[in-house]
C-alpha cells in the first residue's frame, strides 16, 4: 500500500511540475520574474533561492504552482506578469495546459513503440446482419461512427458504451483499399431488462463488474466496476461460467433484484430494478488488441492517443454538465491513488514491464485531463484566466483588478469545497 502511494505521489508530482513548468518557461521567455516555483500545497518542506526565484517542494503533493511578479494586481514594474502585452500573458497561461498534451504525446511514443496500438479494424462481421448487408467486411477500417471520428480502437469502444448503440439507424465511414466508404443501416435490435453493467461470460475467474453504465440500476446502486457479485436473487454465483448460466435461465424482468457483492473486503447488498432497454448490436466486431508500428505509425497513433485522451476527457464534462455523470463520479487525488494501487496490483502477475507500461498509460490519461480541465472556463483555473485576457483582448482594456480578483476568489472557494466533497466520497468508495 505504502509503495503504491509513493508511485502514485511520483506520477502526480511529473504531472504537476510539467505543466507549472510550462508556465515557468514562458514566463522567463517573455521576461516575467517568477517569484515562486513550488511543486505541492501547504506548508514548504524545502526550498532554495536562485537569481529572482524561489524553488519549493510543500508538504501535500496534490497540486503546485508558478508565482510571477504582479500576477494578482496591476503592477508596471519591470518584469511584473501585468506589465507584459496580452498575447505573452496568453502564452504563459496557456502553456501549461499545453505542456500536459505534450508530456502525453512523449509518453505515448515510448507506449506504443514498445506495444504498439489498436487501429479500429473489424475483426468479424456477423452472417446475414444488417452490418454485413451493408457491406461491411473484416478487414475495414473504420474512420467515424455516429458522427464522431475514430482514430483508434478504444474510440469506437468508449462512443458504444458511453452512449450505447442506437436502434433506428448506425451510420459510420469506413476504408477500404485506401477508399472510404459511408454507409447507414438499421441493426438488429430487442427491448430487454438490464441492469446497466458487463462482465466477462465464459471467462475463468469470479463475477467481476466490468463495466457500469451511467444512469443504470446498478450504477444508481453504488457498484463500481472491480466489484464482484456473489448472490443474484439468493442464489450463490461462483464464477462468470455460473453467472452466464443463470443469467441466460433467469432474464429479467420488472421485478426487482437482489445483488449481494463484495467491494474491496467488505460484502454489501443491493437492490435493484432492472431498465427496459431497446438493446441494438452493431453486428460486427472490432479491434482492441495492440498492433506493433512503424516509425511513422508510432507518431500517427501517438498523436491519435492524446486525441482519444482529450475527446475522452471532453466527452465525460459534458455528461457531468449534462446530468449523465454527478458529482459522485468524479475522483480526486484519493480515488486516482486508489485506482493507480489497482492497475499495479492487477499488472503484477504480467510482469513488471506490464506494470510500467499501464503506469505511464496512467500518466497520459491524468495529464490529459489536467491539460483539459484547466483549459475550462472556470474562475481561478488557466481557462478562466485566458478567457479575462481574451476579453481583455477584445476591449483594449483588461477587467479591474479588483473585479477580477474577487471572481477569482469565488471560483476558488467553489474548487476547493468540491476537492473536499470528492475527497470524502473517494474515501467512502475505497471503504
Amino acid at each position: 500500500m505504502i509503495i503504491n502511494i509513493i508511485i502514485a505521489i511520483l506520477i502526480f508530482s511529473i504531472v504537476v511540475i510539467i505543466h507549472e513548468m510550462g508556465h515557468f518557461l514562458l514566463a522567463k521567455a517573455n521576461h516575467i520574474t517568477v517569484t515562486e516555483f513550488s511543486v505541492g500545497m501547504g506548508p514548504t518542506l524545502l526550498s532554495t533561492v536562485k537569481h529572482e526565484t524561489k524553488y519549493s517542494l510543500k508538504l501535500l503533493p496534490f497540486g503546485g504552482s508558478c508565482m510571477m511578479l504582479g500576477e494578482d494586481d496591476n503592477s508596471e514594474a519591470e518584469g511584473a506578469f501585468n506589465s507584459k502585452s496580452v498575447w505573452a500573458r496568453m502564452s504563459v497561461i496557456i502553456a501549461g495546459p499545453l505542456f500536459n498534451m505534450i508530456l502525453a504525446f512523449f509518453l505515448s511514443i515510448i507506449i506504443i513503440s514498445f506495444v504498439g496500438s489498436d487501429p479500429p479494424r473489424i475483426t468479424e462481421v456477423e452472417q446475414g446482419s444488417p452490418a454485413a448487408e451493408a457491406g461491411l467486411k473484416e478487414g475495414d477500417l473504420i474512420t467515424s461512427y455516429e458522427g464522431s471520428r475514430i482514430s483508434i480502437g478504444r474510440d469506437l469502444y468508449t462512443k458504444v458504451n458511453l452512449d450505447g448503440i442506437p436502434s433506428d439507424n448506425i451510420t459510420l465511414s469506413y476504408k477500404r483499399d485506401g477508399k472510404t466508404h459511408n454507409i447507414k443501416y438499421v441493426p438488429d435490435s430487442e427491448e430487454k431488462y438490464m441492469l446497466g453493467y458487463t462482465y466477462n461470460p465464459g471467462q475463468d475467474g469470479k463475477a467481476e463488474v466490468v463495466s457500469i453504465m451511467p444512469g443504470y440500476p446498478m450504477a444508481k446502486a453504488g457498484l463500481q466496476v472491480g466489484d464482484i457479485i456473489l448472490e443474484v436473487d439468493n442464489t450463490v454465483i461462483n464464477s462468470n461460467q455460473e453467472l452466464e448460466k443463470y443469467m441466460s435461465s433467469h432474464p429479467f424482468t420488472n421485478d426487482s433484484v437482489d445483488i449481494t457483492y463484495q467491494h474491496k473486503d467488505h460484502i454489501r447488498d443491493a437492490t435493484v430494478t432492472p431498465k427496459i432497454t431497446k438493446n441494438a448490436t452493431l453486428g460486427f466486431g472490432f479491434n482492441l488488441g495492440r498492433e506493433k508500428q512503424s516509425p511513422l505509425g508510432i507518431l500517427k497513433y501517438s498523436v491519435k492517443e492524446v486525441e482519444y485522451w482529450i475527446k475522452t476527457t471532453v466527452k465525460s464534462l459534458v455528461m457531468l454538465i449534462t446530468g449523465k455523470f454527478t458529482v459522485n463520479d468524479l475522483s480526486g487525488p484519493v480515488g486516482v491513488v486508489d485506482e493507480i494501487g489497482k492497475t499495479i496490483d492487477s499488472s503484477k502477475a504480467d510482469g513488471g514491464f506490464y506494470v510500467v507500461m499501464n503506469l505511464l498509460n496512467f500518466t497520459i490519461l491524468l495529464s490529459a485531463n489536467l491539460g483539459v480541465m484547466n483549459l475550462v472556463p472556470f474562475p481561478a483555473l488557466d481557462g478562466g484566466r485566458f478567457l479575462f485576457l481574451i476579453i481583455e483582448a477584445i476591449r483594449g482594456k483588461g477587467i479591474k483588478q479588483e473585479v477580477e480578483g474577487m471572481i477569482n476568489f469565488a471560483g476558488l472557494m467553489l474548487l476547493m469545497a468540491l476537492m473536499v466533497f470528492v475527497m470524502f466520497n473517494d474515501i467512502k468508495k475505497i471503504l
